[in-house]
């Protein structure tokens, strides 16, 4: 294969590296791993004084406030625990609003006063810190002058080790917040979320006469797909490196129509890579069980197993980090972006999540009879009702210019919010439209007409890949969230929409007649079934018939990022948020016009690298190649031959184009918007518009212009080389 001299380089160097075989696996058993590098309750336990140990078990397993005296004891008994484990320094570990984690590391030693040092760490400096606020999203609640910001020990988020190359780490989870105490991060509103949901979950089981009512939590375990190229390649690529995904790229003679990627072999590197990343997330604690090949060339996914919806979000930013971290150690780069390829699958982030707790465990298993399943019924129908009344926040909260590419397209959910009960809910929920729920289709066996195989045990219905929110068992699955997004917004979102059904459920059955309390269920479960079944929908989501049917049924479908945002203020929105203590009006405008700047910036770094790619990069080299062929043409004139000049005006004609491809986009770059809002649209309809017309232009070229003129490495070398 012909290319470039930088692309060749790349090639080389992608198909000569060999996989180093650097984890002693054969001699450290996965279980024995397992947590070591976690505060977790069993060393808590064998550490802290029993008085102590049961204060703070008190406040993480029921939100009891954690005692003053406690948190000293806690805080000698963490160094102690990381100075065994060479750490040097702790750092509260938080999640301002930019998606990704922040931390701020401080020494353990402190001068003696004598000429030394000793290692102190003392209960206040295990509570509270304090970064400077000013430089972090904050969507114009705070001033730039106004930097005070304070971090929050999160106790019921475990703390952890990190280990690098010359020292440990001890991070310590906590939230972050303002000097006048507004919040300033993604995880406060997932424990006030989960806070609401537990006080209403257990008004309703307390109605159901449940006495013995441990702390109710969501739970939550997202699916994370990404992509690994060659880190050569990725070097080639500035677009990959600033923004993430490809700005150009021509489509590959083979991309994904074979469907022989998905579930195939694991290619060695790869799969060496994955193992690593386990044993690191192991250590951590993060129960990840699930890896394999996912749709796209070079595509992959990681999935944990349920735990607390806190500590999954947690450990969804972790992962994120280790896969970075450790692909680069492979010699690869793992691409996050919810479409860094045109053409083939994007990446997302199913969000699986339901709610439950030790003493009446799962509340969204159905049985075998959910029609008889009162309890499973109200809980499943808070959940329809909470989507259907706020379906346009839960797409707010995956809304960028990164989702945009993939919502919609043939691998992920359309931007129309949805729930697929399956068969078997669906036909429950439709007797219930109709007054009761009578009979539940019965779970069946499957022969595979080979005596030596199994029977099968069969479920009630199919699984719906195409819906965007989906029942599948006994919890939900939401899958519009974006690989590169934190899972946090979209959980406190669920969770507080969720806290508000619940809350209206338990009011009205509160006043049911003594002795009426299952007529008065039945009596809220029709009513629901009839106001909001509009949203159960278990057909083909890609369907252009589907898109006219939620038309006619009022469902929202906000195509782009500018369309879905103004949901965060909507007015149901606010009241929400604002009832159950979630987030104020002024903290939810400032989340909206964070993200508005986002969009924003985004498409303005793909409009300069558009341009920069362009005319730095693909216009020289089509232009050297234009000289060849016009070379080419000369001389075939100067021997008296009849030239063929079809290929010099074919790149003629596009070098052509996209230099007024580029001259429009840069003259449409002047405009200047009233507002966030106004800005994204015009970001929306005119800036992304023009980038794609640039694009069409280069990737016309790059099928025309000779190999070893051309200085982007390209899709069929990232997608198939060297895995």
């Amino acid at each position: 294969m012909s290319a470039s001299s930088g692309r060749a380089a790349a090639i080389q160097a992608a198909n000569y590296y060999r996989v180093p075989a650097t984890l002693p696996y054969k001699d450290a058993h996965t279980a024995k791993c397992y947590g070591t590098a976690v505060f977790s309750d069993r060393i808590m336990q064998s550490r802290l004084p029993k008085s102590v140990f049961r204060s703070l078990k008190k406040t993480i397993e029921t939100g009891a406030p954690l005692e003053s005296d406690t948190a000293d004891v806690v805080a000698l008994a963490l160094k102690d625990w990381a100075l065994e484990h060479g750490a040097t320094h702790y750092a509260h570990v938080f999640q301002p609003l930019t998606g990704v984690t922040a931390e701020k590391h401080d020494s353990f030693l402190e001068p003696d006063g004598r000429g030394g040092a000793i290692a102190e760490f003392t209960g206040k400096q295990l509570i509270q810190g304090e970064p400077d606020a000013s430089s972090f999203p904050n969507g114009g609640i705070r001033s730039t002058f106004e930097a005070r910001g304070y971090t929050a020990w999160d106790v019921t988020s475990p703390c952890y080790l990190i280990e690098s190359v010359n020292g440990t780490t001890l991070c310590i989870p906590t939230v972050f917040v303002s000097w006048t105490g507004e919040v300033l991060d993604n995880k406060t509103p997932v424990l006030r979320s989960m806070r609401a949901l537990d006080a209403q979950a257990r008004r309703i089981l307390k109605l159901f006469g449940h006495t013995n009512i441990s702390m109710i939590t969501a739970t939550a375990g997202a699916e994370q797909e990404y992509f690994l190229i060659d880190r050569n390649f990725f070097l080639n690529r500035p677009d990959l490196i600033t923004a993430g995904r490809t700005i150009f790229g021509a489509k590959p003679t083979k991309g994904q129509e074979f469907e022989d990627q998905y579930f195939g072999v694991i290619p060695e590197r790869v799969l060496a890579f994955m193992h690593e990343v386990e044993a690191e997330l192991y250590k951590l604690g993060v129960p990840v069980k699930t890896r394999h090949n996912e749709v796209a060339p070079s595509q992959y996914e990681i999935a944990p197993i349920f735990e607390n919806a806190n500590i999954a979000a947690d450990h969804q930013q972790l992962i994120m980090i280790l896969l970075k971290k450790v692909a680069r150690k492979y010699g690869m780069e793992c691409l996050l972006h919810e479409k860094p390829f045109a053409g083939v699958n994007g990446s997302g982030k199913h969000l699986n999540w339901s709610l439950g707790n030790s003493t009446q465990g799962n509340l969204l298993d159905p049985g075998h009879t959910p029609h008889e399943n009162m309890q499973f019924l109200v809980f499943c129908a808070a959940v329809v009702r909470a989507v259907h009344r706020h379906a346009g926040l839960l797409r707010a909260m995956v809304a960028s210019a990164g989702n945009d590419h993939r919502l919609g397209a043939n691998e992920a959910p359309p931007a129309i919010i949805s729930i697929y009960l399956g068969d078997q809910l669906a036909d429950v929920f439709e007797q219930l439209k109709k007054g009761r729920a009578k009979s539940s289709r019965g779970l069946s066996t499957m022969h595979l007409g080979v005596d030596t195989l199994p029977l099968l045990p069969k479920d009630a219905g199919d699984r719906n890949r195409t819906s965007p929110f989906a029942f599948t068992g006994n919890k939900f699955e939401f899958r519009a969230v974006g690989a590169n997004q934190s899972i946090a917004g979209p959980l406190a979102a669920l969770n507080t929409i969720l806290a508000e059904s619940l809350d209206y459920i338990a009011t009205k059955l509160e006043k049911a007649p003594k002795g009426r309390f299952n007529e008065a269920v039945a009596n809220v479960l029709t009513e629901i079934a009839r106001e909001h079944s509009a949203i159960i929908f278990n057909g083909n989501n890609y369907s252009e018939e589907w898109h006219k049917e939620a038309e006619k049924r009022g469902l929202p479908n906000l195509r782009t990022t500018p369309d879905a945002l103004p949901a965060i203020t909507a007015k149901e929105t606010i009241a929400a948020y604002e009832k159950y203590g979630v987030l104020n009006r002024r903290e939810l405008a400032a989340r909206q016009n964070i993200a508005y700047e986002q969009y924003i910036k985004q498409l303005n770094v793909e409009a300069n690298l558009a341009l920069e790619l362009s005319i730095t990069k693909v216009l020289p080299a089509a232009v050297r190649y234009q000289t060849e062929l016009a070379s080419n043409v000369a001389a075939v004139k100067a021997a008296g031959g009849q030239p063929d000049t079809s290929l010099f005006d074919k790149v003629s004609g596009e070098i052509a184009a996209l230099n007024k491809a580029c001259r429009a986009l840069q003259e449409a770059r002047t405009h200047h918007a009233k507002n966030l809002a106004e800005e994204a649209r015009y970001y929306c309809n005119v800036i992304f518009p023009a980038i794609q017309e640039i694009r069409r232009h280069v990737d016309a070229l790059e099928f025309v212009v000779a190999d070893d003129c051309w200085p982007l490495a390209t899709y069929e070398e990232m997608l198939f080389i060297s895995k």
